[in-house]
């Protein structure tokens, strides 16, 4: 058990981590490009259309994809019933989507989204297909094979999009670059991994599985559906162009976050439900997620809200400069995620999805109660109402593990303060070196560079445990190598 956890876990997040860099930097490159050919009010269709697709896309797992990785048993007969379960419910939502497109568009008065509605609609079938691959490879840390998938797929996809932006297809180009992106990702990843659907299926091991997976799913679905909320607000009370804004703001600390903590998750998860009859171990799997990754996190996410200004006028002009203040409030409210990611699978691991379900109805309520009261106040205090409810779930999300793992959030505050105190104080000393008259490139630069050797300098004086734990697995991975 101790090589699971130390060589193969390593091993398993460093391909993680690296198919998330790898894919998320050319998304990132090619977000750049067709920013600066597209206008908002474009990205602001595609975000109309995509709230729906997103909630929708909750039901292609169904919980069941967690369930199967949560169960130490689970073969052949589990993965296959899943598996055919989940391609009817994917055709059947795809249904539903065609016929509901007409509505939509005239729910938000633009009857030129139902065709774009239909075609992007597919992604969800396409899902369906892949979704049990991507349970296999993670039930069996095979994740090697996500890095040759994905970067597959966005490459694919970066060129496609990028060459029908510069033709003039507008939101097509999005359109297109999205679906071709699920699509040879889904081909990639079925070439690559042995795992076929066999010929059986058994409703007692799908009853068996679901009645630990129905939890996630409405839990799922009450986060996505509340998540995607504030676009729908937004689209419908206030402007597409708006919306673009909100979400452009949005994208780059997500781009970060989501590179780091989706390697942590998918890794602690299988992991820690390896180890789900002893409790103070998956302790200090939850406290070293907790500590190292937040370290990690706040140095990325406060040096991008101080920088935020330079970022955006050098990167996608001035014409995103409303972006700003929405990317500020985002780094904020993406800089605890790894608080929240430890805590929740901590709590999946022990099996426990009833209270992963209670939790999300609490931290729902809550959020929806802080939107109502902020959504007729502009979409600036929609953005305020965000980081505030992501405060309130971290406690939330914390709760449940005072008892399950005497880990209450107090202790939890005192592990991840440091690195957050050390990010704000190098975020505030790079923020003034604005203020020097240089062109806006070197600036940036200099901001970079000082920032990475104040918060390292200072970790270093410090003695900060995250930075020598860090340094440890660095020189330890290079002494092997």
């Amino acid at each position: 058990m101790a090589d699971i956890t130390k060589k193969n876990v390593i091993g398993n997040f460093i391909w993680r981590f690296a198919e998330r860099c790898g894919a998320q930097l050319v998304t990132f490159v090619v977000s750049i490009v067709l920013a600066r050919i597209l206008d908002p009010k474009d990205y602001g269709t595609i975000a109309l259309v995509t709230v729906f697709t997103t909630i929708l896309q909750v039901f292609v797992d169904s919980g069941l994809g967690t369930a199967l990785i949560q169960k130490k048993d689970a073969d052949d007969l589990d993965f296959s019933s899943v598996f055919y379960f989940n391609f009817i419910v994917c055709m059947i939502l795809y249904a539903g989507m065609f016929i509901a497109a007409p509505y939509i568009a005239l729910f938000y008065k633009d009857t030129t989204l139902t065709p774009v509605i239909r075609v992007i609609s597919l992604t969800i079938v396409i899902s369906g297909v892949k979704g049990i691959q991507q349970a296999y490879v993670s039930k069996n840390m095979l994740f090697k094979r996500f890095f040759f998938s994905t970067i597959g797929g966005t490459i694919f996809s970066a060129v496609l999009g990028i060459a029908m932006a510069y033709m003039g297809f507008g939101v097509w180009a999005l359109v297109a670059q999205q679906l071709s992106n699920t699509a040879i990702d889904t081909l990639i990843l079925w070439l690559t991994v042995k795992w076929r659907p066999k010929k059986m299926f058994s409703f007692e091991r799908l009853k068996g599985l679901f009645s630990f997976g129905w939890k996630l799913l409405v839990s799922s679905l009450l986060d996505t559906a509340y998540n995607n909320l504030r676009n729908l607000i937004i689209g419908k009370l206030y402007s597409s162009s708006d919306l673009a804004f909100y979400n452009q703001g949005d994208k780059f600390p997500k781009v970060i976050v989501t590179n780091i903590n989706t390697s942590i998750d998918s890794v602690l998860l299988p992991t820690m439900s390896v180890e789900q009859d002893n409790p103070e171990r998956i302790k200090q799997m939850t406290r070293r997620a907790i500590k190292t990754s937040t370290y990690v996190m706040a140095p990325l996410m406060m040096g991008l809200a101080f920088c935020a200004e330079p970022v955006v006028r050098l990167i996608l002009t001035d014409k995103w400069i409303p972006c700003i203040p929405f990317l500020r409030i985002f780094c904020i409210t993406y800089m605890f995620w790894p608080v929240h990611t430890a805590n929740l699978n901590a709590i999946n691991a022990m099996g426990r999805s009833d209270w992963f379900l209670r939790l999300e109805i609490v931290k729902k309520i809550v959020g929806l109660i802080i939107l109502l009261s902020t959504m007729w106040f502009g979409v600036m205090a929609m953005a305020y109402s965000l980081l505030l409810s992501s405060v309130l779930s971290q406690i939330i999300n914390s709760w449940p593990n005072r008892k399950l793992l005497g880990y209450g959030y107090l202790e939890q505050v005192r592990d991840f303060a440091p690195g957050i105190l050390l990010a704000v104080v190098m975020g505030i000393c790079v923020y003034f070196v604005g203020y020097l008259p240089l062109p806006m490139i070197i600036t940036l630069l200099i901001q970079i560079v000082l920032g990475a050797i104040i918060y390292i300098a200072a970790s270093a004086i410090l003695k900060l445990e995250e930075f020598e734990y860090l340094l440890g697995m660095v020189k330890s991975f290079i002494r092997k190598k």
